[in-house]
């Protein structure tokens, strides 16, 4: 599909899109590309194939600018990555796409944007913007998911989910180097190396950097949320831990001296003068009793209970 970049996308045919004196934006398959890529004009031979697209990134050529998308599925909100090419100079860019992802995102602007001053860069600056245009969202999903797992782990670690802590990571990992590429992206169209783009409009270059540049900052604090996280989880347990240790070392304390005078008095010789007195059993009762006491209101005054 061909369009012009006028007040609004205009949709026209390949004839008009070659013929006008407006920028135009064309959505072609890489079969379309290859039978029509002599009619753009942009003296290179580029064979973009999807399956060997794996990061976002521009490349600059002598007259012209090819690169790659590759929108995690976190930010597409798809299954999976979605994956398309492009080319551009002075006169246009065109996107060669196996699916239909770069065409819903120009039917988009094509729907929702108009423009008092059309031209290819804002065009551009809207289309990237499309990309990311709900990562801000997603941030803040995240971060309240990670809230909700602090309270978990602060209330009963054992119970909470840290699985989902690790699956939040890794997301975070994908976007990051997905913002990475993107800043790079960014970069190389405000350095306007080829001149394809007016001094006065790589402002818009430079805001979407700064854009993405915040969302890079947002996910590395996501990302330090969720080392944290584990960090409390295992405080928590250790913590845990350390009471169960505590109680046994009470317990294990308080029946030492009762052992004693088990084992003491377990001796049986023959000249034990307790073993003969009436109230050796009952003192014995008490002594107990004594010990137990004594030793729990001393690890009462100590705060160990």
């Amino acid at each position: 599909m061909f369009f012009l970049i006028k007040n609004q996308l205009e949709e026209c045919s390949a004839e008009q899109c070659h013929d006008a004196a407006e920028p135009y934006v064309a959505v072609l398959t890489p079969a379309q590309w290859a039978e029509t890529n002599e009619n753009f004009d942009m003296g290179l031979d580029f064979d973009p194939n999807g399956e060997e697209i794996y990061t976002t990134k521009a490349e600059v050529n002598y007259d012209s600018l090819t690169g790659t998308f590759c929108i995690p599925t976190q930010s597409a909100r798809s299954a999976e990555p979605q994956k398309f090419a492009f080319v551009l100079d002075e006169t246009g860019i065109v996107f060669i796409d196996e699916s239909d992802a770069a065409l819903r995102l120009v039917k988009r602007i094509q729907h929702y944007k108009k423009w008092k001053k059309p031209c290819l860069e804002r065009f551009l600056y809207d289309f990237l913007e499309l990309i990311i245009h709900n990562d801000l969202r997603i941030m803040q999903k995240y971060e309240l998911e990670l809230d909700s797992l602090e309270k978990e782990i602060m209330s009963n670690a054992e119970s909470a989910h840290m699985e989902r802590n690790n699956d939040i990571r890794g997301d975070i990992r994908d976007l990051r180097i997905h913002y990475e590429q993107l800043l790079d992206l960014g970069q190389e169209l405000e350095e306007n190396e080829n001149g394809f783009f007016l001094e006065d409009n790589l402002r818009y270059f430079h805001m979407f950097s700064s854009r993405v540049d915040r969302l890079y900052d947002s996910a590395t604090h996501l990302r330090d949320y969720t080392i944290q996280l584990n960090d409390l989880y295992q405080s928590q347990l250790d913590v845990r831990q350390n009471r169960i240790m505590t109680v046994l070392t009470v317990v294990t304390t308080i029946f030492m001296p009762l052992t004693l005078i088990v084992g003491w008095y377990g001796m049986n010789f023959k000249y034990m003068p307790e073993l003969e007195s009436r109230m050796g059993y009952p003192v014995v009762i008490i002594l107990s009793i004594l010990i137990v006491v004594g030793s729990l209101t001393f690890f009462k005054i100590k705060k160990i209970l």
